[in-house]
C-alpha cells in the first residue's frame, strides 16, 4: 500500500528476447507509471511501442546512476510512480538498478519487485547441470589478472557456476576458466528465447575449440559444473602430501579446529595411528 505523500518505485523485468515473455502485471504497471526509467531508452521504446504504451522515458544507466538516482528519489518524494526497466531481464541483476534500490532503502522510499524473465535461471534449468546448488557470478572482470583471481577463489566451489559474457570476450574467459578450474563440463547458452537460441554442451576445451572455429555471436550465459567430491578429495591429499605431520596439524588448527579434532583428521588422512600423530602435536 502506497504511503501518503510518497511515490513508489516498481522494478519491472522485461523480456530477454521474445516480446511475449512479459507479465500482464508488468504491462499494467508500465501503463500506470508517471515515468519509466530505462537503461537504454532507444531499446525500451521498441517494447513500449509494441504494447502501445505511451509514457515519458528517462535514462538510468551505469554512467549516470549517481546524479539520476538522486533525481529519481526526488520524484518519488514528490509522489510520482516510477517503473524501472533494464534492456532485458530483471533490473538489479548485473545492472545499476541495484543502486537505485539501495537509495530507496536509505531514503525510506517504497519499492516493489515484480517477477519476470531472467536469463541465468532460464539457462540453468536448460543446462542439464545440477540445479540444487548454484552460484551466480555475473560478468567476470575485464582485466585478466582480476578475472583469474576470482576464478582461483572459485576453484573449490562445488556448486554449478553461472557467468554472463559478451561475445568478444567469450573465448578469453573460457581459456581462463579452463586454466583455473580445469577441463570441467560446461554449457554455453546464447540468444535465449530468440530465433537463434542455442545451447552448446561439452567440456570447456570443447567449447573453446567450437568458438575458435565458429566466432561467437550474441549474448552468452556460461554454466560450469562445480568441483566434484573426487576432485576435492584429490586436492586435499595433494595439499598435505608435501607437509610434515606437524605442518599438517597446523593447517587444520589454523583453520579453526581444536587439537583433538586435528589429530583425528590428520591420522585418518595419512593412515597413521592417533598416538603417532598426537606425539607430534604435544608442543603445538
Amino acid at each position: 500500500m502506497m504511503r501518503e505523500g510518497k511515490g513508489k518505485l516498481y522494478i519491472c523485468p522485461t523480456p530477454i528476447g521474445n516480446l511475449e515473455d512479459i507479465t500482464l502485471r508488468v504491462l499494467r504497471v508500465l501503463q500506470e507509471a508517471d515515468v519509466i526509467a530505462a537503461e537504454d531508452t532507444r531499446h525500451s521504446i521498441k517494447l513500449l511501442n509494441h504494447y502501445d504504451i505511451q509514457k515519458p522515458l528517462t535514462s538510468y544507466h551505469e554512467h549516470n546512476k549517481g546524479a539520476k538516482g538522486n533525481h529519481l528519489i526526488e520524484k518519488l518524494k514528490a509522489g510520482e510512480t516510477i517503473a524501472l526497466v533494464s534492456d532485458a531481464g530483471m533490473p538489479g541483476i548485473s545492472d545499476p538498478g541495484a543502486d537505485l534500490i539501495k537509495l530507496c532503502i536509505e531514503h525510506d522510499m517504497e519499492f516493489e519487485v515484480l517477477p519476470g524473465a531472467t536469463a541465468f535461471t532460464t539457462a540453468l534449468v536448460a543446462s542439464g547441470l545440477p540445479t540444487n546448488h548454484f552460484a551466480f557470478e555475473g560478468f567476470l572482470d575485464r582485466e585478466k589478472k582480476n578475472r583469474k583471481k576470482r576464478l582461483e577463489f572459485l576453484q573449490r566451489d562445488d556448486r554449478t557456476m553461472i557467468f554472463y559474457e559478451a561475445p568478444h570476450r567469450l573465448v578469453a574467459s573460457l581459456k581462463d576458466i579452463h586454466e583455473m578450474l580445469g577441463n570441467r563440463n560446461a554449457v554455453a547458452a546464447r540468444e535465449l528465447t530468440k530465433r537463434h537460441e542455442e545451447y552448446i554442451r561439452g567440456t570447456i576445451e570443447a567449447l573453446i575449440t567450437h568458438f575458435e572455429e565458429k566466432p561467437p555471436k550474441g549474448e552468452f550465459v556460461i554454466l560450469v559444473e562445480g568441483m566434484s567430491q573426487e576432485a576435492m578429495k584429490a586436492m586435499e591429499e595433494e595439499k598435505w602430501e608435501q607437509l610434515s605431520i606437524k605442518d599438517h596439524l597446523h593447517m587444520y588448527i589454523d583453520a579453526g579446529m581444536n587439537k583433538k579434532e586435528a589429530v583425528k583428521k590428520v591420522a585418518k588422512e595419512r593412515g597413521l595411528g592417533k598416538r603417532e600423530v598426537y606425539e607430534e602435536s604435544i608442543d603445538l
